[in-house]
């Protein structure tokens, strides 16, 4: 019997994760206690949702391991998959400051740990902490310019430039924020990020390493032509 490859995985603390992110790092030292007074962990197991569309979101999230994917289902099946977040990323803010129900379903592609920061929290320091407030206004702008983009993808370019549309969305500051090019995802993840099949996302990834713009090894994915992978989606 053949043993499925397992993809590896990158872990982090609740305190690793809050040490680490420039927002956190900003903040004066008695809302930073505040913080980590409220924030707590949830697990996701594969395939399980983190939040679905049409639901009240009660946090703010941040990835401590794992990939979890935002996506959007017609009702007649089809879903359009906007993007992923890996380790280290935070996400859902939009939803929060708009104070309305998810627009979006957020799908664990494996089990996975998520931060969460209470809305009570997040209000808070929206109100009192000019620096959270002017790293939300930077992260919203560069994901409306983001999802903008995934909506035109879907609809002009191949499935060879959606699965590169992929593989740049994971390394972007939005999905990654070390900004690492060694990716911790499998092509079956990567194709069900692109929205394609695993088979025409192989075929996709066969075309990209013999163009020198990536290479596979166990456990994940190397860009090495990020700028050439770019222009396969522009």
């Amino acid at each position: 019997m053949t043993r499925q490859k397992r993809t590896a995985t990158v872990s982090l603390t609740l305190h690793e994760l809050l040490d680490r992110s420039p927002w956190f790092v900003r903040l004066a030292e008695p809302a930073k206690a505040r913080v980590r007074a409220a924030a707590s962990e949830r697990a996701v197991a594969a395939g399980q949702a983190l939040g679905h569309h049409g639901e009240r979101q009660y946090a703010w999230f941040g990835m401590l391991e794992g990939l979890i994917k935002w996506s959007i289902t017609a009702r007649g099946g089809q879903t359009v998959t906007l993007g992923g977040q890996s380790v280290g990323s935070w996400f859902g803010e939009g939803t929060l400051i708009r104070n309305a129900p998810r627009e979006s379903d957020l799908i664990a592609l494996r089990d996975s740990r998520v931060a969460q920061i209470p809305r009570a929290t997040f209000d808070w320091l929206r109100e009192h902490e000019p620096s959270f407030n002017e790293f939300l206004l930077l992260r919203v702008n560069e994901r409306l310019h983001w999802f903008m983009g995934a909506v035109a993808a879907h609809g002009l370019l191949d499935t060879d430039s959606l699965v590169a549309r992929a593989l740049v969305g994971m390394v972007q500051p939005l999905s990654n924020p070390g900004g690492e090019g060694h990716l911790l995802l499998s092509q079956e993840e990567l194709a069900n990020l692109a929205a394609v099949s695993r088979q025409t996302c192989n075929k996709a990834m066969t075309r990209f390493k013999n163009a020198g713009l990536v290479r596979t090894e166990y456990g994940g994915i190397v860009v090495l032509d990020l700028p050439g992978l770019l222009a396969l989606v522009r």
